[in-house]
């Protein structure tokens, strides 16, 4: 596609040759389209068909590719990293895969409210700040447990854990017991009883 598009930036004014490396590269974005409906098609269908209840993190998706441009007066910064990055958001359809699986297994999906997902201790329920070293990893600091940052957010998705607290399993006890404390992360404690440990 970047072999027709600058050949037809090089190609003089309403010529043919620019018309037609244009055309050249509409087509390609279309078949880019094309699979991308097609996989998401397939794989709303492979999910309504296998699983009964399907989670969905809630992801604002508008906003999360919002442009960076900022304002004649505020510029803002780092503007070709941002366009990028929306580029490839927009390019996986999380959107569409979303909404097709939702058409097709209706009733059965639900969508997992997004804050304190990657925060969560997937092992021990406890929310705290320092818990995601790096946008890779996940250590917590209250039992230890360690594994993928987006890993351990997708088992608290799967679980559907966004957003709501949970009791504290302690480390190494064996038993249950309510954190003495608040979290680093400043979540409200459960006000009811029977929020499931997973």
């Amino acid at each position: 596609m970047r072999k027709h598009q600058r050949r037809a930036a090089r190609a003089p004014k309403g010529s043919d040759r620019k018309r037609a490396e244009h055309a050249k590269v509409a087509r390609i974005k279309a078949r880019e389209a094309d699979r991308r409906k097609d996989w998401c098609e397939k794989t709303s269908t492979m999910l309504a068909r296998t699983y009964r209840l399907i989670r969905f993190e809630k992801l604002n998706i508008t906003t999360m590719t919002r442009s960076a441009k900022g304002t004649v007066a505020q510029p803002s910064t780092r503007v070709r990293q941002k366009a990028g990055l929306n580029r490839a958001i927009l390019a996986q359809g999380w959107g569409l895969l979303r909404r097709r699986t939702g058409e097709k297994a209706p009733g059965r999906v639900e969508d997992v409210p997004a804050p304190y997902t990657s925060l969560r201790c997937s092992a021990c329920g406890w929310i705290a700040k320092d818990s995601r070293k790096s946008q890779a990893e996940f250590v917590c600091v209250s039992c230890g447990f360690s594994c993928h940052a987006d890993e351990n957010a997708a088992v608290n998705v799967a679980a559907g854990q966004g957003g709501i607290p949970r009791p504290r399993r302690a480390a190494g006890a064996g038993g249950v017991t309510a954190a003495t404390g608040r979290s680093s992360a400043r979540e409200p404690r459960p006000t009811r009883v029977g929020i499931p440990l997973l």
